[in-house]
Formats: C-alpha cells, sequence, structure tokens
C-alpha cells in the first residue's frame, strides 16, 4: 500500500468509527471547512514576533540584475526562470518544526506548519496556503495543462498545485524548497 494511501485511509478511519456513515457528510464536511477556515485564518499565530518577514502585499518591483544580485542562482532559476529544484534536496522538506514557510524572494508568508504534509514526492507539500498570498496560472510546459503557482507580492514561481493530497482539501501544493524560507515560531 501507497503511503499516501494509507495516510489517506488513517485520516479518515476515526471518522468512520465514529458513527459517521460517509467521511463526506455534512458534519464531516463542516468541521473539516472550520479547520480549514482557522488554519487560513490563524496563521500569524505561528509567525514569530520578531520574524523578518514581509506583510505587505504590494507588488514588488525589481530589475533582472537587482534579482540577480538578492538570490542565489538555485534561487533565482527556481523564483525568476520558473525552474525545479531536485527532490528530496530541500532541508524544508523534513522542516518538523512550527512556524511559517515565507517566499525566499520577497519574504511574503505562503504557508504554515500546520498545512504541511509529507507526500512523499521529495518537495515540501502543503494542503492550502494563507488566503491572497498566491496567484496561480496555466502552465502547459509538459504538453498537459498544470496549476502552476506564484508570490503574489513579487511574482516569484513558486511550484504547481495537484488534486491528489490528502482530505480535507485533496490538494498538493507541491512547492520548491529553494523558494522558501522557513521562520521558526
Amino acid at each position: 500500500m501507497k503511503r499516501r494511501t494509507f495516510l489517506q485511509a488513517a485520516m479518515i478511519s476515526p471518522l468512520a468509527l465514529g458513527g459517521c456513515d460517509r467521511a463526506d457528510s455534512p458534519v464531516v464536511a463542516a468541521a473539516s471547512d472550520a479547520h480549514l477556515d482557522a488554519m487560513r485564518q490563524d496563521w500569524r499565530a505561528l509567525l514569530a514576533p520578531d520574524a523578518e518577514v514581509s506583510l505587505t502585499l504590494a507588488p514588488l518591483r525589481k530589475t533582472e540584475a537587482a534579482w540577480q544580485a538578492s538570490l542565489s542562482p538555485a534561487q533565482f532559476k527556481v523564483l525568476r526562470e520558473e525552474g525545479t529544484d531536485p527532490p528530496f534536496s530541500s532541508p524544508l522538506d523534513t522542516e518538523e518544526r512550527s512556524g511559517v514557510y515565507a517566499c525566499a524572494g520577497c519574504g511574503l508568508p505562503l504557508f504554515t506548519s500546520r498545512m504541511k504534509f509529507d507526500s512523499g514526492t521529495g518537495w515540501p507539500s502543503f494542503i492550502t496556503h494563507i488566503p491572497d498570498h498566491l496567484g496561480t496560472r496555466k502552465d502547459y510546459k509538459l504538453v498537459l495543462p498544470r496549476t502552476e503557482y506564484h508570490c503574489i507580492r513579487c511574482g516569484g514561481h513558486q511550484g504547481h498545485v495537484f488534486d491528489d493530497g490528502p482530505p480535507p482539501t485533496g490538494q498538493r501544493w507541491c512547492n520548491n524548497g529553494v523558494a522558501l524560507r522557513f521562520v521558526p515560531a
């Protein structure tokens, strides 16, 4: 059994044992929606008081030369040229502390540790994101359409979102590790 399948079954099993006939029952859906809403809205609770992050959504514009000067070559390739870092290359894939994941380009918080899960893909993965901090667009680079997402503030490429994640969203926001900076709580 694949690990992801096992984890999905393990997450649903307590609901079944609790007397729910279906995992998508209105009671379960309402609880999941409330939990997700809280996770999305209460992200600042995981932000250290002295955290060096950006809290503005005002667009950040720099020349390509300025981006090259402020980013490592790997960060530039991913954030500005929509590259991909190698799987299992980022220590953020196995990061387990509480905190916030911010854009490596501009410092805007994008995800929290409560949103993270181990997808087994080799990249940091999340079930949801901080509202209004990411933008999406269709990507046809591999012929079949994918949904690419980027930092709303600096436009930096972060990764792709897939519909093979765990409940309650079923989404996997698969992020390039080099495009993120972890800020412990």
